[in-house]
């Protein structure tokens, strides 16, 4: 997989360039829509939950946009998540006439869409790292150990979409039956809410959730200033070796019957 990308960077790079520039061709406000729809979200749950949720954050009830914060690093990392596995779903499918047409390897296409996620994912993410040193809430401390965190949602959403890329190609429920779990995934997942206004045993059942650890690790570095939970990303990124070796075993077996079914 590694060599193939390695092979074709340049094919990737052309893609996500046209991608980038198609997906702003002739608006008027350009970067800015990508920056508009998680503001807005932002704005909204802060706007309804602020009042509720600001004095449910342990020992951040008298600071100052903590609970902006805890927003904005799960938001902005959740919409990640989910432009990657709702692009990715998909990604075989949208590209069937190239597929049909050039001789490339298949699986720069997922990773097509992870690049082009996470250039969308940057734009908002540069705001926010803006927004924190202007409120001097930059977390000098814990701030590199967002790489790692990075590495590992990218690992576990890649690897996820493409066992799910391949399945929609045969099944076509997949996608539809992805957007409506993503739904859900999204509330049972520590975005909006604390963790710890739940119910005892409903938090465990929560911490079974891979994007659990993921998001909490954000909140941790953005809002605590502290370490991310290096526990529960090292599971997550086991589940990601196992769901990889599962996803290229399907791809593997059944590229080469992709196109016909296209």
């Amino acid at each position: 997989m590694l060599r193939h990308i390695w092979e074709y960077r340049q094919f990737i790079f052309s893609c996500v360039k046209r991608d980038f520039l198609s997906k702003y061709k002739g608006s008027i406000l350009g970067l800015v829509w990508s920056v508009l729809q998680p503001l807005a979200l932002i704005i909204i749950y802060t706007v309804v939950f602020s009042e509720i949720m600001r004095n449910k954050l342990a020992g951040m009830e008298n600071v100052t946009f903590a609970y902006s914060l805890y927003l904005c690093s799960g938001v902005l990392t959740w919409n990640l998540f989910q432009e990657t596995l709702t692009s990715s779903v998909n990604v075989f499918l949208q590209n069937s006439n190239l597929m049909k047409k050039v001789s490339f390897s298949r699986i720069c296409l997922p990773v097509i869409t992870m690049c082009s996620a996470f250039l969308n994912f940057m734009i908002g993410f540069s705001l926010f790292l803006l927004f924190l040193v202007i409120i001097s809430a930059f977390p000098i401390e814990s701030f590199l150990s967002v790489l790692v965190v990075l590495f590992v949602q990218i690992a576990f959403s890649l690897t996820l979409g493409i066992g799910l890329g391949v399945l929609n190609v045969f099944f076509r429920d997949v996608g539809q039956f992805l957007n409506v779990i993503l739904q859900f995934w999204f509330w049972f997942t520590p975005v909006v809410y604390p963790i710890n206004i739940v119910p005892k045993y409903f938090q465990t059942l929560l911490t079974i959730n891979p994007m659990f650890s993921v998001i909490k690790s954000y909140q941790n570095i953005f809002v605590y200033n502290t370490w991310p939970e290096w526990q529960g990303l090292g599971i997550v990124f086991l589940i990601s070796l196992i769901m990889g070796y599962w996803a290229l075993h399907i791809y593997r077996k059944h590229v080469g019957e992709m196109v016909d079914e296209l």
